[in-house]
């Protein structure tokens, strides 16, 4: 199978069957959004979505955060994953959008990538589910599903996974095809066992041929 006809058939077969797909992080603004997207680093969504509400009545916008200490925010997120570097992060980004951006949230990836804690990743993040940007965010399930499926043939880093599909992606679906590709792992094609047999993207999926036999 051509990878054009593979693309075509992911990509259709999600937009058949998954035509709104949305994070599932809780927030109310971009900046809000940053924050969350942090804290979900080695942690789950619900996870996080447990607790932003106090952070967010807490620190609901990054002048209060900025004017907070490490140790104030530390309290309030101490059940993630590694809170003390999280708390360090949150805090100077909170101060850098004051300090710098005039308390606006900047728009700009490049611009995003100079926060603390806020990678190309994190910045994808932001910039396609705010704005609507033609990027695409590769976590770890976007990278591991994309490979498995075969759709990032070769790609051994999320940057070079990334890279191709941006380039094989239409510009009016990126912001989608993350979210489709992180839900697919999230819930369908998981890391230990994939749920092959209720999978839609069985005919044009690499693994399932191999895994099977059949010809995809």
């Amino acid at each position: 199978m051509k990878i054009s006809e593979r693309y075509n058939g992911v990509m259709g077969w999600f937009a058949a069957n998954m035509p709104v797909a949305e994070t599932e992080l809780s927030y109310s603004d971009p900046f809000q959004l940053a924050v969350a997207v942090i804290l979900t680093a080695q942690c789950t969504d619900k996870r996080v979505n447990m607790i932003t509400p106090a952070l967010f009545e807490r620190f609901p916008d990054a002048r209060s955060m900025a004017g907070a200490s490490q140790e104030e925010i530390l309290e309030l997120i101490k059940s993630c994953s590694y809170p003390n570097n999280k708390a360090k992060h949150l805090r100077g980004m909170a101060d850098m959008i004051v300090n710098r951006f005039r308390g606006v949230m900047p728009t700009d990836r490049d611009e995003l990538t100079l926060l603390p804690g806020v990678g190309r990743k994190t910045a994808n993040v932001i910039t396609s589910v705010v704005w609507k940007n033609p990027v695409i965010a590769v976590d770890t399930h976007v990278f591991r599903v994309a490979r498995r499926i075969g759709l990032t043939p070769g790609a051994k880093n999320p940057l070079q996974s990334e890279l191709r599909l941006t380039r094989e992606i239409p510009e009016e679906q990126r912001p989608l095809a993350h979210h489709w590709l992180l839900l697919h792992g999230r819930y369908t094609c998981t890391a230990r066992k994939p749920l092959c047999e209720n999978c839609g993207l069985a005919q044009w999926c690499a693994y399932y041929q191999k895994e099977t036999g059949e010809k995809a």
